[in-house]
Formats: C-alpha cells, structure tokens, sequence
C-alpha cells in the first residue's frame, strides 16, 4: 500500500466485506486505496483498519485465530485508527455468552450478553423480537470526530441478538434502546465500534465512515 491514506479491510472469512469496502471507497478520497485482505503484512501497513463482521462469536474467533489474525487485531489498536463493526465490535471484548460462552480479543474489559428473550415495547406491550433487526435510533451520549455532522439519534440498521455491555460506562460514546439502552458505540483512543452496520445506514452511515477515513486520533 503506497497511499497516504491506506485501509485495510480485514478478511476472516465472515461479513458483508464488499459492501463495507464499497461504502468506504465511496466516501474516500483520491488519496485513499481501500483493501479486503487477510494478509497480516498488508493490516500492519495500512494507515488505517477496519474490522467488520457478522456471526457468531465462536466462528469468529475461531477463524481469526486459525488466520493468526488475533495478533494482528491486538496490534493494530495500539497504534492505528481502528474502526470495529457487528461481530468486529464484540469481539474486542473479553467474553461472551454465545455458545455457551466463548473468550474474545480481551481488548475492552467486558462482556457480550444475549437480549433476554421475552422483551416487550413499554408503550405498545409488544413482544420485541430477537434479533434486533432493522433502523434504530442511536443517541449519542459524548461528543467523538467520527459523530461529526450526524444529528443525535440519527437511526442506523442493526442485526444482532448479542449487545456488549463494556465494564467502563465511560467508553460508551452511543447507546439505543430494544427496550432499555444498550451501548451501540465504543470510544477508546484509537478505537471506535459500532453495533450497527454503517454500510448498510444510509447517509448517516455514511457520514460516519467519512469521518473515520479523516480522523487522526
């Protein structure tokens, strides 16, 4: 990668990885290469990485450790600005409920705890379903770069059944209600995660990705 602004996608084998590299290659500018890439020289040289995902935690770590991609997450947010998505959130955790439990990256102190499965609306006393699937509203509960020109509680496109619930409430930078909140973004140094999926959220999503490509944290 010989541009300023390198991204490296990274492929473990799970995600919608062609429609997060379409949308960042969207709002990039002509300094900006974008690449898919399970090869951990190419991650370590990009200006930038993101890591997306969707599945189960199992699976995930499971196929980031047999890439020896596990190393590379962990050295990547040392020193990098680093944007988590879905699964790529969760997984920075140390552990969660899925499939009768599972260790993640341990990057955040945390766990990833499954919606309880008899949710109702409050006001409609209508059972909620799990997953969580479909435009949410995020409030935005400090101030971040990567919130810049997104109005607070702008809706994005979630699909989970697991939420991560960080052991700093601090780190919290967005939180959604399905029924009662849940942090739906991270903000730590470096770091920003999302639950939701920014590719698939429209302007908002957008706006966001755009953000991280300029952010120098």
């Amino acid at each position: 990668m010989h541009t300023n602004n390198s991204v490296a996608v990274i492929d473990y084998g799970m995600g919608n990885l062609r429609s997060v590299s379409k949308a960042l290659e969207h709002v990039a500018g002509a300094d900006t290469q974008v690449e898919v890439t399970s090869d951990a020289r190419r991650i370590r040289a990009a200006r930038r990485v993101v890591f997306p995902g969707q599945g189960a935690m199992r699976d995930c770590m499971n196929e980031l450790e047999r890439l020896g991609l596990d190393d590379v997450v962990r050295a990547s947010v040392r020193d990098k600005p680093f944007l988590g998505i879905c699964m790529g959130m969760q997984a920075l955790m140390d552990f969660s409920e899925e499939n009768d439990g599972r260790a993640g990256l341990g990057i955040i102190p945390g766990q990833v705890r499954r919606f309880a499965g008899n949710l109702s609306d409050p006001q409609t006393r209508e059972r909620l379903k799990i997953p969580h699937m479909g435009w949410n509203e995020v409030r935005q509960t400090r101030a971040h770069p990567l919130w810049k020109d997104i109005p607070d509680n702008s809706r994005f496109y979630f699909v989970h059944s697991y939420y991560v619930a960080p052991e700093d409430p601090a780190i919290t930078s967005g939180e959604t209600r399905y029924p009662g909140a849940f942090t739906s973004a991270i903000a730590r140094a470096n770091i920003f995660a999302v639950q939701f999926h920014p590719e698939k959220s429209q302007r908002a999503g957008l706006t966001l990705l755009a953000n991280f490509l300029n952010w120098s944290p």
